[in-house]
């Protein structure tokens, strides 16, 4: 498939000029029918290394997808883009089943959506060579080494087989080396090429705090997030319930989602987050993977997740538009003993354990978390990230040999038979319960750290753990115990350097805070809701936060210069592009800005245009040669015409045809509609030439 061609699609259907990392490989190799396996970040761009082939590609695309949320998510947004898609699962009536097989038998629908428990009903009326290419989402979930192992994954590996000569795409966004490798044996596709993209994520901020006073820690991180979506993940549902209670107390949008809901339930609270109705879920991991929504800003576990991998996806569910965003993970000594005990009634017991230890060393590390968690994926990280709490703040070693001998002897005097919690009340000289029951208050060490705060407490004794002086008795109730290296330090003057615990403030994001109220963004955002009301589809599917801070910076004020902000294509510059012009313009006139606008890039790709046609060069050679979709230059051509600039837009417009768009312009009844044209000459002119006729016409009429 030509260069030019799939760029052109790119910009046409999903408003994007150039590819992202691999995925041009990816589709390439569809396109010479090869098998791949695509490991890419959530927010990486998965979907369009299916999606772009399935416009091209003769018959139809199958896609598996787990979550009936997520298909139909899916099937809105590609519908908004222009391209007819639809999905089928259990939940559908008869006559709405038999309505999309006869768009299918029509070749109406290039893209069908399909759970793999709903594969019986495409098994009927597929054959080979009538399907192009399936695609398998989140095929984590058809390995046992996986995170998200599910049975019914497991029937897919027949597909290879039912249609030999068609490539199979599989996709995840998370999968260590031993579950990629199950992936391809499972689904018969052994000589995929595997396509690992970088698990990076630059614009994620990654925090680890100790899970003490949680919700006032929270409720601390929200003060400057009045206006934006986030996720907190729980272990529990009563949790979910007892949070999401606490905030909507305190004035925030929240709700409770887990299994415990009836579908119905379910269904309208991720509804409403998705439509910016409610703005905080409190959630189990039940939530989450049917949500491709694009601007949650936030996502906060309140309970450590059992794995690296679920850890990774879930934060990953944050700023899939890119912007910045932020994380944070409360860990606690507890949710350990938690997720012990459920990985202990697990078939794959003994991996949950290992993945369980991963996460609580990522949870207590005193080093770069990102470089922790890239090479976890096999990725590895030259300098520290910069964008973490370690980074932000590195741990400075003091000489602490007599906070360990007081720590250590305080474990001694219990006799091993205390948790952490216990130890650090006998320190601190509390007079809770336990310390009366167990007249605690008679031992030596009663009250010798008093002048230590209870956090870093905490902190001193998980170091002292992590150098191998105390460990953890996981089957005596989590009691701590010192082992034989604790009598160097006791009794043998053993000299102990820990990390100093200062109190980590997180540095606001430049673009997560402080959005005023009537910044043209807002009003941005509010034109986009009224649409996704009207429309009924979530409000990112119209433009995601990312576009619109294009525009807030671009400010387009014609369709030729809204063509050039990223992330819009024709579909939806005709169907959206006026109203947001017209509120950008308002705008605009209410601030009464005289200053001239700064040079920004777009200023300076419109000189490269102008340079090459000055060389001669075609608007196809232009195109190559800048590694961008053709109707992008003729875009610049039309925005370089626009500022007096010598282009000749007639050659690129026969004469018969300009003649028939002037005489069709004093018909219409709506002139300055594109789409009005394109139907009155029922699709026979492009909409390129209409688009360029229409600039030379006005400035015909200007004259």
């Amino acid at each position: 498939m030509k260069e030019t061609v799939l760029l052109d699609t790119l910009k046409e259907y999903f408003g994007y000029e150039s590819f992202r990392p691999l995925q041009k490989k990816i589709i390439e190799s569809v396109f010479k029918g090869k098998d791949n396996l695509v490991i890419m970040p959530t927010g990486g761009g998965k979907s369009i290394c299916y999606q772009l082939p399935a416009i091209l590609l003769p018959e139809i695309t199958l896609v598996i997808s787990p979550l009936i949320a997520l298909m139909k998510d899916q099937v809105d947004g590609i519908n908004a883009n222009g391209v007819p898609a639809a999905f089928l699962n259990s939940s559908q009536e008869e006559a709405d089943k038999q309505a999309i097989f006869q768009r299918i038998d029509k070749k109406e629908i290039k893209l069908l959506y399909v759970a793999p428990e709903s594969l019986q009903f495409v098994d009927r009326f597929l054959t080979d060579g009538r399907v192009s290419l399936i695609a398998i989402d989140e095929a984590h979930c058809i390995s046992s080494w996986g995170h998200d192992f599910r049975p019914a994954y497991t029937q897919l590996g027949y597909l290879k087989n039912r249609f030999p000569s068609t490539p199979v795409l599989a996709l995840t966004a998370t999968a260590d080396k031993a579950t990629r490798n199950d992936i391809c044996k499972q689904l018969n596709i052994p000589n995929a090429k595997k396509h690992v993209a970088s698990f990076d994520r630059k614009n994620l901020s990654l925090e680890v705090k100790p899970g003490i006073k949680r919700f006032e820690q929270i409720s601390d991180f929200l003060k400057n997030r009045k206006n934006e979506s986030g996720i907190i993940y729980c272990l529990s549902r009563k949790t979910t319930e007892e949070l999401a209670s606490k905030l909507k107390a305190k004035g925030f949008k929240a709700e409770a989602y887990h299994a415990g809901l009836d579908h119905l339930e379910r269904s309208q609270i991720q509804d409403d987050f998705i439509n910016d109705e409610k703005q905080i879920i409190c959630a189990t991991i039940a939530f989450g993977m049917g949500i491709d929504k694009s601007n949650i800003r936030w996502v906060i576990h309140y309970n450590m997740p059992k794995n690296l991998e679920g850890y990774y996806q879930e934060i990953g569910r944050a700023g899939r538009d890119g912007l910045a965003s932020d994380t944070l993970l409360f860990h606690s000594y507890a949710d350990v003993i938690q997720l012990q005990k459920f990985a202990s009634n697990a078939k794959n017991e003994e991996v949950q354990l290992a993945k369980l230890d991963r996460m609580k060393q990522y949870s207590e590390a005193l080093s770069c978390r990102r470089k922790i968690l890239l090479s976890y994926f096999g990725e590895y990280l030259q300098e520290d990230c910069g964008n973490c709490d370690i980074c932000r703040n590195p741990p400075e070693f003091f000489e602490g040999t007599i906070i360990a001998q007081k720590a250590l002897s305080c474990i001694f005097r219990l006799k091993g038979s205390e948790p952490i919690s216990a130890i650090i009340d006998v320190l601190r000289g509390s007079q809770n319960e336990v310390v009366r029951r167990n007249n605690y208050q008679e031992l030596s060490t009663y009250g010798i750290g008093k002048d230590i705060s209870w956090n870093h407490w905490q902190q001193y004794i998980i170091q002292l753990i992590n150098l191998g002086y105390v460990e953890i008795a996981f089957d005596q109730n989590n009691h701590l115990k010192l082992t034989e290296q604790a009598k160097k330090v006791l009794f043998e003057k053993e000299q102990v350097y820990l990390a100093d615990v200062k109190e980590r403030k997180v540095k606001a994001q430049k673009d997560t805070a402080a959005i005023t109220e009537n910044s043209l963004f807002e009003r941005l955002r509010k034109v986009r809701l009224e649409i996704a009301r009207e429309e009924d589809i979530p409000a990112y599917l119209i433009f995601n936060d990312a576009t619109l801070k294009d525009m807030e910076k671009q400010r387009p004020m014609s369709d030729s210069e809204f063509m050039l902000i990223n992330g819009v294509g024709r579909k939806k510059m005709e169907d959206y592009g006026f109203r947001f012009i017209k509120e950008i313009i308002a705008f605009s006139k209410e601030k009464r800005e005289t200053k001239p606008r700064k040079k920004t890039k777009k200023g300076n790709t419109l000189k490269e245009t102008l340079n090459m046609y000055k060389r001669g060069m075609s608007v196809e050679e232009i195109a190559r040669e800048r590694e961008v979709a053709k109707n992008t230059i003729f875009t610049h051509l039309m925005k370089l015409y626009d500022e007096g600039e010598e282009i000749n837009l007639h050659q690129f417009v026969p004469n018969s045809e300009l003649k028939s768009i002037r005489n069709a312009q004093k018909e219409l009844d709506n002139p300055n509609s594109l789409k009005s044209y394109y139907e009155h000459f029922e699709e026979a002119i492009p909409y390129e030439t209409i688009k360029i006729s229409l600039k030379i016409l006005e400035k015909e009429n200007l004259n």
